[in-house]
């Protein structure tokens, strides 16, 4: 090696020593007084362009890796394709939108929207979907000047990818920066891993661990929702939860009080429960967070919680103005692969990462099907009470709604070719441009195709009424009918 090749050497390991000395985790950013309607949270009377007020509309996208990130934004593609005649004027679909929750792949697609909006369409192809993002995020890993900070203490494999979402997709942004934006209000989900139960990147669950959630850089909630255990190590929070002057929400009182005689009455007492678990950050002074898609692949829970909150307090809906809203639409976007595996024609098991693998998708695809179970109670449950209240004379009477649940998923592909094909695409961040491409377009074509769907943009031309907010069956969606 030549003089010149040693310097070149010599200045390379200076340097990663000394970017080892700065490698540092970054720290949660402080709440120094606890403010109940600051920060970045869903706000109902917050107006959209075009938006109706008497309607909300929630999109709910999965993990998956870029299959999922695909497919959800096929979905947003239909959407904006998609013209709807109201009483207000022509205008796409998707400005109807007033909420997205999104894990994993999902929440890759639901921030960038949040920050972009529109520009999202001419960039997100080429900045993301068509990229190979697990090739450089792997080629940051082997090369030598990083080493020495994804060795040292609190610089880990998912910083190394918050960087990495950082430079190609978010560009510094904080949630803060969503916060006048004319998008719906957004949030994903990660996995607290000592407890096992969803955390929200939400500012009503920084407020019980005393974060801003407004200085909080949207790739680090995207690194969070989609550390993959093993493969990324878990991102990391200061839990301050005691030091802000945290107080309840009214609304919590009245969810905990009131009796509910379904099963998915219980989730939202449950979530509460484990929120309770974080507010003191003596006991708990960090929060290690994993992939979403562990406690929530569907990023359906927080909308089922949402709507039970809705339903318990009359205080809260009528400080939220959810009094006049005459229809509900979620739509669930579903990118679940469904490999096929030959283990039970031979006479030796999986191997390890087999074995792994299917560990992981079994209780994912089990707490799928809950969650899916939980919104179709919920959905039962709200035109009940509504009924009851009506009759009796309620002055705070639940309003009365129309469901539409809407089913964007594989399974509801109906060319069994393409959906095969589709299952069959593996949890990846890189997938061929051809495959992304098959992604939007069948998530198009499913939205597209749905009576359920159909009838819900048809609705919006009138006053609700003539419409049921029913949905063909499908095998992961079995439950989701008629409510009429």
């Amino acid at each position: 090696m030549t003089s010149r090749g040693n310097l070149r050497l010599l200045a390379a390991a200076v340097a990663g020593l000394a970017l080892a000395g700065c490698a540092v985790r970054p720290t949660t950013p402080a709440l120094a007084h606890y403010q109940p309607d600051a920060g970045y949270r869903w706000d109902p009377r917050r107006a959209l362009p075009d938006n109706d007020p008497e309607t909300l509309f929630i999109l709910t996208f999965s993990g998956g890796g870029t299959r999922a990130a695909a497919f959800s934004y096929g979905v947003l593609e239909e959407l904006r394709r998609t013209t709807v005649r109201t009483p207000r004027g022509d205008h796409p679909l998707l400005a109807e939108v007033d909420v997205v929750t999104g894990t994993s792949g999902g929440s890759f697609t639901a921030l960038a929207y949040a920050l972009h909006g529109e520009r999202l369409f001419d960039e997100f192809e080429r900045s993301f979907l068509k990229r190979d993002v697990e090739g450089d995020l792997l080629r940051r890993l082997l090369d030598p000047l990083t080493w020495p900070r994804v060795l040292s203490q609190g610089f880990g494999r998912s910083e190394l990818a918050e960087e990495y979402y950082d430079e190609v997709l978010f560009h510094r942004a904080t949630y803060a920066d969503l916060a006048g934006k004319p998008t719906p209000a957004t949030i994903v989900g990660a996995t607290d891993v000592s407890t096992g139960t969803r955390f929200d990147f939400s500012q009503l669950e920084f407020d019980v661990i005393c974060g801003d959630l407004g200085a909080f850089r949207l790739s680090r909630a995207a690194a969070a929702s989609s550390a993959v255990p093993v493969v990324l190590s878990p991102v990391t929070l200061d839990n301050r939860g005691g030091t802000c002057g945290y107080r309840d929400p009214g609304w919590v009182a009245d969810a905990l009080r009131r009796p509910d005689p379904l099963p998915s009455g219980n989730r939202l007492a449950l979530r509460l429960r484990e929120i309770e678990q974080r507010r003191d950050g003596a006991a708990r002074p960090y929060l290690h967070l994993v992939d979403g898609g562990l406690s929530d692949n569907l990023a359906l829970y927080g909308p089922v919680e949402m709507l039970q909150e809705l339903m318990a307090s009359p205080r809260y809906r009528a400080a939220a103005g959810v009094n006049r809203v005459r229809r509900i639409a979620v739509v669930i976007v579903n990118a679940r692969s469904a490999p096929r595996f030959d283990w039970d024609k031979v006479p030796y098991g999986p191997g390890v990462l087999g074995l792994l693998a299917q560990s992981l998708s079994v209780p994912i695809n089990h707490y799928s099907t809950e969650a899916v179970a939980a919104l179709q109670d919920t959905a039962t449950r709200w035109r009940l009470q509504a009924e009851l209240d009506a009759a009796t004379g309620r002055a705070d009477a639940l309003p009365q709604v129309e469901f539409a649940l809407v089913d964007v998923s594989f399974e509801a592909v109906a060319d069994p070719a393409l959906r095969e094909s589709l299952q069959g695409l593996p949890t990846t961040f890189a997938l061929p441009d051809e495959a992304v491409d098959r992604l939007r377009a069948a998530a198009a074509q499913v939205l597209r195709e749905s009576p359920a769907f159909r009838r819900f943009a048809a609705s919006l031309a009138t006053r609700p009424g003539g419409w049921t907010g029913g949905e063909r069956t499908s095998p992961h969606l079995h439950r989701l009918r008629a409510l009429d």
